[in-house]
């Protein structure tokens, strides 16, 4: 193979061989040499300029790939640094620049250890040495100082090694998990409140599995039952109580809740150390992503004092509901009585001792005053009745309650009955009918501030599949209405989500147990009916309640008191009283005993009277329950226009019922009905006598 020349020396070879040679020689003997070399020059040029243009491609490739990673590195989020061995930065990006508030000539070469919080730096310290095994990477979690204060950080580090296998720089990305690791805090704390809750609550809590297995207890479960330990994951029908079953009890919820996903509960008796017990069980599964359900939680209430104590709390509110409406039927009773003792004893003081008549006045006084000590007795006895279910007319029920309930209600309210018609009948003890009406017409009568109206109505009314869909609680069929309305004060909605809860009241210490409207929700519930209240602030309250209707069924249709000797005097002496024959028997009275009397049947008459009297009148003797204006109120407004007139209040209600309207307050007089004529004296010169 020919020696390769430079271009030039092929050039003088070439010139110099035609000139020796002549031109014809030196083509016959080099132009193939020449001709070879020319083409091998060329094929070289060529693959050099390709060479060029691959080089200049690739360095503009280059050029523009740190471009693109010098852009992402620059709007990178997550942070990216690489350090030496020793901690020291030799690259940081812009956002862990931003991030801590400082520029990369205040951080390059700069150790970073003095950017972690001082707890943490053990730990940096050790997932750093680790590094040097492999597999070289370490993730760790720590806190750093940033220009708005402390941070969490995670971090991904990857050791580069160098040719012996040693770490030679660090590489590592990192984020901000601050706000993961609050959620993280606040969910741990919200888990410790309610465990802590779940802990302190008197109902007994389980976590059971789809195979029925105890997965967890709070504290009351472990109190309960010691012996079930829900690491050991046992079966809940095998380790619940002390005689276990062998198989899945029939009334549980649990197994229906998580076979259906919906909420179930049941009422069952549990053996516990060594004695049963009664309790209410409620099963509400729990469902994960995908609508699954993982487990039922399991709310456990022992409700065996409460079972035993429900006799106590029915016949406690029955004899609260009877003594009111005993004080009603006092107070009519009271009249009559009052009537018949006071003439008996005006006719024995007009007659001759020595008549046989006197006995036979005696007698009659004598049964009177008998008949005035029973009626105290009523006020304050009840006697415990077992219920007993009955198809009855709820129209013929309510109708003989009114009287009675217009007397608990007061005579300044107004009664309204509005019977439905073709009202179907319902089946529930009578005497719960009692309670129902008795404690939601004492709770409207308490709503209104003086002159008011309540109002009982009755129907028939039929809920629709689709009305119960959109109504919790309601079952399709056909119902029995009965509403209670009052004009009262009303309420607000929460006052109204709450009224049905046992011992909630919204009346003053000493003036309402709280259990008047959960008996009557009690009631409802038991006898498979609904209770709704519809009410607003000033508006007045309605309950209506409705109860399952039949349908082809038949409805079944004292001793003598000592008192002191009588005592006369000359003062004017207005009395107001609306029923007449005590009103004449107390005008008698007064005049027997030397007064001047006034008399009035009606509030108004007695303000009249007032208002034109020219005279002085010394006392105000008046009647506390009267229509249209109570006897306080009367007194009020006399006061006003004379105020050294004095009171005396006169009832067949006692000191209790008084009490709540407002009567007894010191300094206020009283006399109890019926009264003979020496009580009489007596009490009026007490009065009198007194300080006004």
């Amino acid at each position: 193979m020919n020696k390769r020349l430079h271009p030039n020396a092929h050039q003088d070879a070439i010139r110099e061989k035609m000139i020796g040679l002549g031109e014809n020689s030196f083509r016959k003997t080099y132009y193939p040499q020449l001709k070879e070399q020319m083409e091998y020059l060329e094929k070289k040029s060529a693959a050099l300029l390709n060479m060029l243009e691959d080089l200049e491609e690739a360095r503009h490739k280059l050029e523009e790939s740190e471009a693109k990673y010098r852009m992402l590195i620059d709007n990178q989020t997550d942070l990216i640094v690489k350090a030496d061995r020793e901690g020291k930065f030799l690259f940081v990006s812009p956002s862990y620049c931003r991030m801590f508030g400082k520029t990369e000539a205040e951080l390059l070469n700069k150790n970073f250890m003095p950017l972690v919080y001082e707890e943490d730096q053990v730990t940096i310290r050790n997932a750093i040495e680790g590094l040097a095994s492999p597999p070289h990477t370490a993730y760790m979690e720590q806190r750093a100082m940033m220009q708005d204060g402390w941070h969490w950080l995670a971090w991904v580090n990857t050791a580069i090694l160098d040719d012996r296998g040693e770490v030679e720089t660090i590489i590592g990305v990192g984020r901000d998990i601050t706000e993961r690791k609050e959620a993280e805090q606040a969910l741990a704390e919200s888990e410790a409140k309610t465990r802590s809750i779940l802990d302190n609550i008197e109902i007994g809590v389980a976590l059971i599995s789809p195979g029925l297995q105890v997965l967890e207890l709070n504290s009351k479960m472990r109190e309960w039952f010691p012996e079930v330990k829900p690491g050991e994951a046992p079966l809940c029908f095998q380790a619940l109580g002390n005689l276990p079953h062998q198989d899945v009890c029939d009334y549980c919820p649990t197994c229906k809740t998580l076979q259906d996903g919906l909420v179930h509960e049941s009422t069952t008796p549990l053996s516990r150390g060594g004695s049963m017990h009664t309790y209410r069980i409620v099963a509400s599964p729990i469902f994960n992503p995908e609508g699954e359900i993982t487990a039922a939680i399991e709310m456990i209430e022992d409700i065996t004092e409460k079972l035993s104590l429900e006799s106590q709390l029915q016949q406690s509110q029955k004899m609260e509901a009877v003594g009111r409406l005993a004080g009603g039927v006092a107070h009519d009773f009271n009249n009559m009585l009052g009537v018949i003792l006071g003439h008996v004893e005006l006719a024995l003081d007009e007659v001759d001792p020595t008549l046989p008549v006197v006995a036979d006045l005696q007698e009659i006084q004598k049964a009177a005053e008998r008949s005035a000590d029973l009626t105290r007795q009523l006020l304050a006895f009840a006697r415990k009745q077992t219920v007993a279910p009955k198809s009855l007319d709820l129209n013929e029920t309510v109708e003989g309650m009114l009287k009675m309930l217009q007397r608990l209600i007061g005579e300044d309210i107004d009664l309204a009955w509005m019977p439905g018609v073709d009202v179907s009948p319902i089946k529930i003890d009578p005497s719960q009918v009692d309670q129902i009406l008795a404690n939601l017409c004492v709770n409207a009568r308490d709503a209104i501030n003086g002159v008011g109206k309540v109002t009982i109505e009755t129907g028939s009314t039929v809920f629709s599949l689709d009305y119960c869909e959109n109504n919790m609680g309601f079952v399709p069929g056909q119902y029995t209405m009965l509403a209670i309305s009052d004009d009262g004060s009303g309420m607000d909605k929460e006052t109204q989500a709450k009224i049905f809860e046992p011992f909630f009241t919204t009346k003053g210490a000493g003036k309402g147990t709280g259990l008047g409207l959960a008996t009557v929700y009690g009631i409802v519930r038991q006898n498979a009916g609904f209770i709704n209240v519809y009410s607003e602030p000033g508006q007045g309250t309605t309950f209506r309640i409705y109860l399952p209707a039949l349908t082809g069924e038949t409805v079944l249709k004292g001793k003598a008191r000592n008192v002191a000797p009588m005592q006369t005097g000359t003062e004017t002496v207005l009395l107001v009283e609306d029923e007449v024959q005590l009103l004449n028997l107390g005008r008698r009275f007064l005049m027997q005993l030397g007064y001047h009397v006034l008399t009035a049947n009606t509030p108004p008459a007695a303000l009249q009277f007032v208002q034109e009297y020219s005279g002085q009148i010394h006392l105000l003797m008046t009647d506390v329950v009267m229509p249209g204006m109570s006897g306080r109120d009367l007194f009020e407004k006399i006061r006003d226009l004379r105020p050294d007139t004095r009171c005396l209040f006169v009832s067949g209600y006692t000191a209790d019922v008084i009490a709540h309207h407002g009567i007894l307050e010191v300094g206020v007089h009283f006399l109890q009905k019926p009264y003979s004529i020496e009580a009489l004296s007596v009490k009026l010169r007490e009065v009198l006598a007194a300080t006004v």
